[in-house]
């Protein structure tokens, strides 16, 4: 089976994931979730770049990248879920599949993080299953991308 490359984007503050708030997103680092990911993308027959920035200007040029460059994304835009029309713009402008992606149940939150601009601009959202959300968000981008 060929391998087909995807992107997978992460917004601010995921850097610090194990030590942020894990009564919230848990205690697993982003490269504890990286490394699953890779060992489930490679099952899946596809290869992975895994990013992630607190600027909103590098994740939107990624996204651009991921338009030009792959065959699907999946993306935690972190707050910048529920800010940036900016990053609602780019995920517009991509014609291949995407995926949302939240650790938390983003609905069962605060007020302010019930609400996703992002999301309308993506195929699906993934949300409130921790660092497994990865896996599931994996799964279904392959489904999208056959």
């Amino acid at each position: 089976m060929a391998m087909s490359a995807i992107y997978v984007l992460n917004g601010p503050n995921l850097n610090l994931l194990g030590a942020r708030e894990p009564e919230i997103y848990g205690e697993d680092t982003l490269a504890d979730i990286e490394k699953r990911c890779d060992g489930k993308a490679k099952q899946l027959g596809l290869s992975m770049d895994f990013r992630q920035t607190n600027a909103e200007g590098k994740l939107i040029d990624w996204v651009q990248d991921a338009g030009a460059n792959s065959s699907g994304l999946i993306i935690n835009p972190g707050a910048y879920t529920h800010t940036s029309i900016a990053l609602f713009d780019a995920l517009s402008a991509i014609s291949i599949p995407k995926i949302e992606l939240h650790l938390s149940n983003i609905h069962a939150r605060e007020e302010f993080r019930r609400r996703s601009v992002t999301a309308a601009a993506v195929d699906g959202v993934i949300a409130g299953f921790g660092g497994a959300g990865y896996l599931l968000a994996l799964e279904a981008l392959k489904e999208l991308m056959n």
